[in-house]
């Protein structure tokens, strides 16, 4: 047994083997953990089948705090050197398909009658992890800045705001609008980005929802993006506007809808600055 560091040759074969795992996971393929970790055996230096399984569960809670799916039979374990991320990182750059794969939820023109998404009570002070672990899920998200790499995704947030109109016309025809529901627009699709939100729907009492959706295929706490001009609109229309926020996407898509004004719930930072030149 070797309780020396896991060199960075160690840690590529790990994430490797845990990768072959997460996408026969993913894609509903049957495939033997024990094996895995007996196949892995010989390559490493006199590692342990334990020692093995508590690395697997430190990938998993790396992929948390990237914002990434992971395999829910290994629940995150963390306190893990960063590298490990660096192999994680490594990874993700020579397999750039994987980071590029279409979300794996289903469109919504195919749910016309298509099941409500859950939605629960958004992060809190009190709903949230432990100080250490929030801390080492969040300095990867800013590392790696997991808030601009989705917010890039054109696809997954596309697909995203899809579900979530599919989402809204559900919920009005369950409470019996019909009416409501045969109404509600998607905004961007229709005319484009800049309204400040994606969808418009509404309240089964007929009040109007203007409705931004942020999607990830990470956790709850995932950051994201949210631009000056959805941020105006949000202030100029606090009844009407919610974030709505959908997290797992990729497996079984949930969510919470914050309600203006946002900086009651979330952290705002400015991520970028105009320059401008100096007079001479």
């Amino acid at each position: 047994m070797s309780n020396e560091p896991w060199t960075d040759e160690e840690n590529d074969l790990i994430v490797a083997d845990y990768f072959a795992m997460l996408a026969e996971d993913m894609a509903g393929r049957p495939y033997n953990k024990a094996q895995h970790r007996r196949s892995l055996m010989p390559h490493l230096r006199s590692r342990t089948e334990g020692s093995i399984e508590f690395k697997h569960q430190n990938i998993s809670a790396v992929l948390k705090g990237l914002g990434e799916d992971w395999i829910p039979g290994y629940k995150p374990a963390f306190n893990f050197q960063m590298t490990l991320v660096d192999a994680v990182a490594r990874w993700l750059a020579w397999n750039p398909a994987w980071l590029g794969r279409m979300p794996g939820s289903r469109p919504a023109n195919g749910l016309r009658e298509a099941a409500q998404i859950w939605t629960g009570p958004s992060p809190t002070l009190s709903n949230q992890p432990p100080p250490q672990e929030l801390e080492q899920m969040l300095h990867i998200a800013r590392k790696f800045d997991v808030a601009g790499r989705d917010e890039r995704n054109r696809a997954l947030g596309r697909a995203g705001e899809e579900r979530v109109l599919a989402h809204e016309r559900a919920a009005l025809r369950t409470a019996g609008r019909d009416d409501l529901a045969r109404k509600v627009r998607w905004v961007s699709e229709e005319d484009g980005d800049g309204a400040g939100y994606d969808i418009a729907s509404f309240a089964p009492d007929g009040l109007p929802r203007l409705i931004e959706v942020k999607t990830t295929n990470g956790w709850e706490r995932t950051p994201f993006h949210i631009t000056r001009n959805e941020l105006a609109v949000a202030e100029e229309c606090r009844s009407e506007w919610r974030l709505f926020r959908l997290w797992n996407f990729s497996r079984e898509p949930k969510a919470f809808e914050l309600h203006p004004p946002l900086d009651a719930h979330v952290s705002l930072t400015a991520t970028t600055f105009q320059a401008n030149f100096l007079a001479s």
